[in-house]
């Protein structure tokens, strides 16, 4: 073994054209200290996928990349991932084979060669995403370097959170029910909360598909956010989702009445499909408007960013095409001096999936949390982490190789999808 290292070094040294012991003693011991840590048996030209098995569990689908060496890669998709057992199949058959560690070049391959397969977003992009995030664990695995190395470095250690209060699962909230589920949050330590205004459920609707708000509904979503603020002070930040389920009417005089709360942003007051209309809306406002968990690739950022139709971004890192897709994007934005604030609601595996990416561009402004995940036990369950979560709104980036976090097929077997092979 001490052959293997003295060579490792002379190699790399020699490839630098630098003298090795001299060298490596004043610079690149973190180069150093990653090649030592390469399983000698992960030769990177002898490695080779050889299946790529998953399991669904709630919204998300869990992807595991396997090789023929003792080294495996997990990665995570939501929300658009219904029914797609047998597309992870296809996906992983056209890659058996292959060497593991070209994760943009597999990612490229899969959706160009399914141009008229839907491959331009939802379902195809999901699935995709779990794979290329599982590629990148693995990668990150084999050289013993963490995902956001790979990503060209970071910028942070670590990365802010706002925390989801999922008051969306009360029916028919007070404004007093918004100011306790606020005051929980910051109890907890969380200096930014989200909550959701919109409520299909809401007595005072007229009529469930008409997207204007009445005077009663309006009241309603100025109020409870307006206690909110009184509630937690100027110090912490607010984010509003209103879901994309209101017209331009109803989203512009929302945006304007929230004007003298100075909310972190309102999130898609509209549908993402109408640029226009977002256009309008964020011109006629100082309320930041933010959208995004909706859009898929980079491709679907352009014109959002180039005319500027909004304020901030809030990709799925999830489902929008992987880590390196979400690191493109990212960086389109920070061309148009746009924050990043990714939309989150994976498990753990996930949620530092995505920490990876946010470490790794200048531009990151926040990512999202559930409450959810600090009490309940399946997201306890599901994933192996040896460290705290959350602490004072903020999580720490891993430094071990790969995402640093990993799936517990075990514990994920009680919350399996019945009816959906479960690794097999």
């Amino acid at each position: 073994m001490d052959n293997l290292k003295e060579s490792r070094r002379a190699f790399f040294a020699k490839g630098l054209g630098l003298a090795g012991a001299g060298f490596f003693s004043t610079f690149g011991q973190g180069l150093e200290a990653a090649v030592e840590r390469t399983p000698s048996a992960s030769n990177p030209s002898d490695l080779k996928i050889t299946d790529v098995k998953c399991g669904y569990v709630r919204g998300a689908v869990y992807v595991k990349v396997y090789t023929n060496q003792d080294v495996w890669g997990c990665g995570e998709a939501v929300d658009a991932i219904q029914g797609t057992y047998h597309l992870v199949k296809r996906l992983g058959e056209q890659i058996k084979g292959q060497s593991p560690l070209n994760p943009n070049r597999i990612a490229e391959q899969l959706r160009k060669a399914a141009f008229f397969g839907g491959a331009q977003s939802g379902v195809f992009v999901a699935v995709l995403t779990a794979i290329e995030t599982a590629l990148w664990d693995l990668t990150g695995k084999v050289f013993g370097v963490p995902v956001y190395q790979l990503l060209g470095g970071k910028f942070r250690d670590k990365i802010r959170v706002y925390c989801d209060t999922a008051l969306y699962i009360s029916t028919n909230p007070t404004p007093a029910d918004y100011v306790l589920a606020a005051r929980n949050a910051v109890n907890r330590g969380y200096n930014a909360v989200k909550f959701d205004v919109d409520d299909a459920r809401d007595p005072n609707k007229y009529d469930r598909f008409n997207w204007t708000a009445n005077p009663m509904e309006i009241d309603r979503m100025y109020n409870a956010i307006a206690a909110v603020r009184k509630e937690v002070g100027p110090n912490v930040d607010i984010c509003v989702d209103m879901h994309g389920r209101y017209d331009a009417v109803t989203g512009l005089k929302m945006a304007k009445m929230y004007e003298d709360l100075n909310l972190m942003w309102l999130e898609e007051p509209v549908p993402a499909d109408n640029i226009e209309v977002y256009k309008k809306i964020s011109q006629e406002t100082s309320t930041p408007i933010c959208t995004g968990e909706n859009v898929y690739l980079a491709y679907g950022f352009t014109r959002l960013l180039s005319e500027n139709a909004v304020d901030i971004i809030m990709p799925d890192i999830q489902k929008a095409g992987g880590l390196g897709e979400a690191q493109r994007i990212a960086n389109l934005a920070n061309l148009y001096y746009v924050p990043f604030s990714p939309h989150m609601v994976a498990s753990f595996l996930g949620a530092m999936a995505a920490c990876h990416v946010c470490a790794s561009v200048p531009n990151f402004q926040i990512m999202e949390w559930q409450i959810y995940m600090d009490t309940d036990q399946l997201w306890q369950d599901i994933v192996t982490y040896d460290g705290p979560r959350t602490q004072n709104s903020f999580i720490t980036l891993s430094e071990k190789p790969g995402i640093g976090v990993e799936i517990n097929e075990e514990g994920m077997k009680k919350y399996a999808v019945k009816g959906v092979p479960f690794f097999e």
